[in-house]
């Protein structure tokens, strides 16, 4: 009996062994590679701001303490560039001097134009006829003259008659050629009479010039299309360190961005974003159009406690959508948060900023 348990054994410890080293050479499975992780999201929070940037209108004539006289728009109003949004007390001043200069200006080139016109068509008219009669009466005096001299010989003609006809016709050619003369003085202006009156109308409209910038300092215009935002002072004030209003161009509005300085590698120009407001259930679109040059520390609180406040940001300018402008058309500096497409994937990011 014991024979048969030590046989049984030594049978079982041998199977076992046989199995080990078949099991050893089964062929094992190839690993499976695994499936490259999606490229990962860029999170940040942000503000709106209009693409034009919020511009503020200030006094033109930089420390001139002026009273504000009128008040042309209203918080709301639509505006064109280069519309006359306020004026101040004393446009009516300046303005009255703009009309007095360019008075002198017409006075300067009526003088201009006499200068080089040098007498009236009247004046030689009159004179060329004056030289016509004084050539007539000379020619007069030729001929009694020669008449006198041919009687003197024959004892016919005194000499003394022949003396004063010889002497009126020397007179009456002096007359005549001073005449002349004064016709080529009516009929051609001095050069430097005409330089004269060039650098009085010069002068003049150098002044008039002067008179429209000065006026145009009493003015504040609209420097681009827009709406009026904010206005800070009204009539009978004294504009302040604030300024006299706000404006910006509100059919284009941008998302900026305070992007971590470390997830820059992960952008590019037009990648596709999304824009979650506060309060609204929808998302909405946007693309990214600039990227910052400049790294500095963030502008935006966050609301996780744990989160560095000195973290150092680029910003980022999002373009919003249609949709984004027409929602947030009222909401300029409302701080949302944005989720940029790394490479422009549309595999959802999350919306998260820390």
């Amino acid at each position: 009996m014991r024979r048969w348990l030590l046989a049984a054994a030594a049978l079982a410890v041998l199977g076992a062994g046989g199995w080990y080293v078949l099991a050893g050479k089964a062929p094992q499975p190839a690993p499976v590679a695994a499936a490259p992780a999606p490229p990962q999201g860029v999170g940040a929070l942000g503000r709106v701001e209009p693409a034009s940037r919020i511009r503020k209108l200030n006094q033109p004539g930089g420390m001139a303490v002026t009273r504000l006289e009128r008040l042309l728009v209203q918080e709301g109003d639509d505006v064109r560039a280069g519309q006359v949004v306020a004026e101040f007390a004393d446009a009516a001043l300046k303005d009255a001097t703009v009309a007095q200069n360019r008075a002198a200006v017409a006075e300067q080139r009526t003088a201009l134009q006499r200068t080089r016109e040098a007498g009236r068509a009247s004046e030689i008219q009159a004179q060329r006829a004056r030289i016509a009669g004084l050539a007539a009466q000379e020619e007069i005096a030729r001929r009694d003259a020669s008449r006198t001299n041919r009687l003197v010989p024959s004892g016919a003609g005194s000499e003394a008659a022949a003396e004063r006809n010889r002497f009126a016709v020397t007179r009456l050619e002096a007359e005549r050629m001073q005449a002349e003369a004064d016709l080529v003085t009516l009929s051609t202006a001095r050069p430097e009479d005409v330089q004269l009156a060039e650098a009085r109308v010069a002068a003049a409209e150098a002044a008039l010039a002067k008179a429209e910038a000065d006026a145009r300092l009493s003015r504040v215009t609209a420097p681009v299309d827009g709406t009026i935002l904010r206005i800070f002072a009204r009539p009978g004030d004294q504009v302040g360190s604030d300024g006299l209003m706000e404006m910006a161009d509100l059919t284009r509005l941008d998302v900026v961005a305070d992007v971590f300085e470390t997830d820059l590698p992960r952008l590019r120009v037009g990648a596709a974003a999304e824009v979650v407001i506060p309060g609204e259930n929808r998302r909405v679109g946007a693309t990214v159009r600039e990227i910052g040059w400049q790294v500095r520390r963030t502008t935006q609180a966050g609301t996780d406690p744990v989160a560095a406040v000195d973290s150092r940001t680029v910003e980022v300018r999002l373009t919003l959508s249609d949709e984004g402008v027409a929602l947030l058309r009222r909401r300029t500096n409302m701080q949302v948060q944005v989720a940029i497409r790394a490479g422009g994937s549309s595999s959802d990011v999350p919306v998260a900023a820390r």
